[in-house]
């Protein structure tokens, strides 16, 4: 045998000696795309996988990648790992050779239905896995889930995000987390390469009761800003011209925020600075103008009615505010009856 035909046996032998240390590994390649096999990983490895790969996803696997971390990617679309796998990502061949590749697992899914829609089907590869869920959800499906989760042996984070997908790696933003304890602080250094966090305990449900108090505030905040730039436009005044006006509104809520927010804990509603009869006139003026401009009135009706449920429950001379014991209860013939001086 010549020299040369011993050094190409050689190169084949080699080749085929990193193939099977990669497939031990749990990696494979297939005409240059790596697939992880499902193995766990090896001590110390930083390693996570991430289930689902919308905007979200996408930029949490990024994130993950750029801090070294091994990451192994699923998605039912498995097209959508692409640009990840050419990043260095592994891409699963299966759902359940996505669970097994490591402890802990990132579902950036749509919602709890979407969950169970996709993990139903590998639930014997839960056992043992740290499952973080930061779709959104209601807290009641958050606590439904980390029980079903809990019961195929795997412990359970509710997260809410608190960033858009360009802002995930970035600093200044935070994710609300709950549920296991011992997870959490297992993971956190993991966890923190997205963002910030912020456990708020060990009820499942409460970080899904953070954020969707967020996201309440901010959609009804736009919903108002909105209705305002129609009324406005109905008057032939652009919205950069409101800008100014809306914004030092805005820029006042905190100090607001703050004055009333002891008084809303003590359940105290004195009228001494303004007073929710006040507040009826004031809401019926925007009706009137909405409705001469030819402007929907829904939202302002809305907020109408509920003030005026204030008051005749008795609270007409106490602060606007005493209208969240109209909101506290979902029956009005509940309402606490009687004025704060």
């Amino acid at each position: 045998m010549s020299e040369q035909e011993v050094r190409k046996v050689q190169d084949v032998q080699q080749a085929r000696e990193v193939q099977n240390m990669r497939e031990v590994q749990g990696v494979r390649e297939v005409q240059g795309v790596r697939e992880v096999q499902g193995v766990r990983e090896a001590p110390g490895v930083r390693a996570v996988s991430i289930i689902g790969l919308g905007p979200m996803g996408r930029a949490m696997a990024s994130a993950f990648l750029d801090k070294g971390y091994r990451v192994t990617v699923w998605n039912r679309t498995a097209g959508k790992a692409d640009e990840l796998v050419a990043a260095g990502a592994d891409r699963a061949a299966t759902l359940h050779d996505a669970l097994t590749a490591c402890e802990l697992v990132v579902l950036s899914l749509t919602d709890h239905h979407a969950m169970y829609a996709v993990l139903e089907s590998a639930t014997e590869a839960l056992s043992g896995r740290v499952l973080v869920n930061l779709g959104s959800d209601t807290p009641e499906n958050a606590r439904s889930a980390a029980r079903w989760a809990s019961g195929h042996g795997a412990r359970y984070l509710t997260g809410g995000v608190q960033a858009s997908p360009p802002d995930i790696g970035r600093p200044g933003f935070s994710t609300f987390y709950s549920g296991s304890k011992e997870a959490f602080d297992a993971h956190r250094e993991a966890l923190e390469v997205l963002t910030g966090t912020d456990f708020r305990g060990e009820d499942p449900g409460l970080a899904a009761v953070y954020y969707q108090v967020g996201m309440d505030l901010f959609w009804t905040t736009v919903l108002g800003w909105l209705h305002a730039l129609a009324l406005a436009d109905a008057h032939g005044v652009p919205a950069e011209e409101i800008l100014p006006s809306a914004s030092s509104v805005l820029a006042g809520m905190p100090d607001f925020l703050a004055h009333y927010t002891p008084r809303i804990d003590a359940r105290e509603y004195p009228g001494d600075i303004e007073k929710l009869t006040m507040g009826v006139a004031s809401v019926d003026h925007v009706l009137q103008t909405a409705r001469d401009a030819g402007v929907d009135t829904s939202l302002p009706r809305a907020v109408l009615e509920i003030f005026r449920h204030g008051a005749a429950a008795g609270y007409a001379d106490s602060s606007a505010t005493s209208v969240i014991e109209v909101l506290r209860s979902r029956n009005p013939a509940r309402y606490t009856s009687g004025s704060q001086a």
